[in-house]
């Protein structure tokens, strides 16, 4: 493992709201399927947060506008921050719009000290904020610096002023106190918390060999972050020159929508020469010229490996910025060449096209259907399916994003986690996005209910939705009650679930939440 490299890392809070012009004081917020990406200070003020369904973000909040993001705006005045900070140091990596790193080791030199360069940084950062949104229309940023980039994007996710500086060394002891939820691994988070490992300090003591036992080698990465031992690397990694793939454009170009196709031709054959070698891209370099000589450079950087659609979505993203973006970054001149150079390799995972099972032709041929929709429609207007797990029917399955999402058929893993109080086998056919509200009653019209210690009051004879007789019930099963996340307030969940075919040729999935029986899926 090699030597975290002292990172500094530059956030602008609320960027998916900022680049829209949302000032701190309005209450607005940004949704991705259904959930909560961004929301502003007002908002978070009475208890908006990111990873909210919209239905409890608008309760909490109901003045709030709902926004749809713009990752290309973003981008585009992202662009300007990212150009300002070329002054202090050519090496700056852009995570994503609104976030951005460099190695701290070059320019620490020129200015005399941590303390010194992170206050010029945010200096430069906020004039540059000034000049694209105007005074007072953004929160200003947030500069963090730790030992590795890991540390150092929470350091400044944590700044409740200007600056976060962790001392060389303490990385561990900061990360410690820190949720296992910041490592953003959802499913391993999980099993860490139910297993009582709440704490980034209570994963980093466990002895490795246990860790490697229980959780393979995600639980290792996690480990080490845990531990402070983030080693990757933020400076130039040179690679084979056959690795890079360019493309010239005569004439010049100057619309975004010409050299999108390019971009996009670009990063499919390098991702597909990547793979041919076995190899995955974690940091590419977007270089064009212009019909004048000028070189534009940009690094982009992911935390696991960039695919194909996500490199040309980065791709644009900057060219946005570049031909789009204020005067001071903007060319004066058409592009004449694009290349991508991948700065920065990982092994990728081993692929085995099986006989049975596994990504046929057919799932390649779906994969670039998809990535065609997605190219006409914008990023994140495609999802496919992705197993998630769970109790309940309506969150087994999810929509990702595609191309970050699954390409392949997706179904339970039959080695996956247990569910006590799952429903048996078989599914459901049709899990309803809003249950439809019913009434449940017995043969003498009484409502059914089911006590605390899951016993059904009367056996159910009707059900009932809306003004009318409803539909006898012949037979049913359970209940099945099951009590969830009793620890967290806000996503505590508790429900019974019954199974009734009745005299119309329907089964359902009845669920009595809140005192409420609903509809929540059918069977075939």
């Amino acid at each position: 493992m090699t030597e975290p490299v002292r990172t500094l890392v530059v956030r602008c809070p609320d960027w998916p709201l900022t680049a829209l012009g949302v000032a701190p004081s309005d209450p607005a917020m940004v949704l991705i399927s259904g959930r909560v990406v961004a929301a502003s200070v007002a908002a978070r003020s009475v208890g908006v947060a990111e990873g909210q369904r919209r239905r409890r973000a608008q309760a909490c909040c109901p003045e709030a506008v709902v926004l749809e993001r713009d990752e290309v705006i973003e981008a585009r005045r992202f662009e300007a921050v990212v150009e300002a900070l070329s002054d202090i140091t050519p090496w700056v990596e852009v995570q994503r719009p609104g976030t951005c790193a460099f190695a701290v080791r070059g320019p620490v030199r020129l200015f005399g000290g941590e303390e010194a360069l992170v206050g010029s940084t945010a200096l430069t950062v906020n004039m540059a904020l000034d000049d694209t949104l105007g005074s007072g229309a953004h929160p200003g940023c947030r500069v963090g610096v730790a030992d590795g980039p890991f540390a150092a994007g929470l350091a400044s996710r944590s700044a409740t002023g200007e600056m976060v500086v962790v001392p060389y060394g303490e990385t561990p002891a900061f990360l410690a106190p820190l949720p296992v939820g910041v490592l953003g691994r959802p499913g391993l988070t999980d099993v860490l918390v139910r297993l009582g490992l709440t704490t980034l300090g209570a994963l980093a003591a466990l002895p490795a060999q246990d860790v490697v036992a229980r959780f393979g080698s995600e639980g290792v990465a996690a480990q080490l972050l845990a531990s402070g031992l983030d080693g990757r690397q933020l400076h130039m990694v040179a690679q084979p020159p056959d690795m890079a793939v360019g493309m010239d454009m005569d004439p010049p170009v100057d619309r975004i929508e010409q050299v999108a196709f390019a971009a996009r031709s670009l990063a499919g054959s390098l991702h597909d020469e990547l793979a041919r070698q076995g190899l995955a891209c974690t940091c590419v370099v977007v270089e064009a010229e212009t019909g004048h000589g000028e070189r534009l450079v940009r690094r982009w950087r992911d935390e696991g490996a960039i695919g194909a659609g996500a490199m040309a979505d980065r791709v644009r993203w900057q060219l946005e910025g570049w031909l789009h973006g204020p005067p001071s970054v903007r060319p004066t001149s058409g592009l004449v060449r694009l290349d991508l150079t991948p700065e920065e390799v990982v092994h990728a995972g081993s692929h085995q096209a099986g006989f049975w099972g596994g990504v046929t032709a057919a799932d390649e041929r779906a994969c670039r259907a998809l990535s065609r929709v997605a190219v006409m429609l914008g990023p994140g207007s495609v999802g496919v399916p992705e197993w998630r797990g769970g109790r309940d029917p309506a969150g087994q399955f999810t929509l990702a994003p595609f191309p970050e999402g699954p390409a392949g058929p997706v179904s339970p893993p039959a080695d996956g986690p247990p569910w006590p109080g799952v429903l048996p086998s078989p599914a459901p056919a049709a899990v309803h996005p809003e249950p439809a509200v019913v009434e449940v009653v017995d043969a003498d019209g009484h409502p059914v209910s089911v006590d605390g210690r899951g016993v059904v009051s009367a056996e159910p004879a009707r059900v009932c939705q809306g003004v009318g007789a409803g539909v006898g019930v012949i037979s049913w099963a359970g209940p099945w009650p099951v009590d969830e996340r009793w620890w967290d307030p806000l996503r505590h969940s508790r429900r019974v679930s019954l199974q009734v075919v009745s005299d119309d040729g329907l089964a359902r999935l009845l669920v009595l939440e809140g005192g409420s029986w609903r509809v929540a899926a059918t069977y075939d």
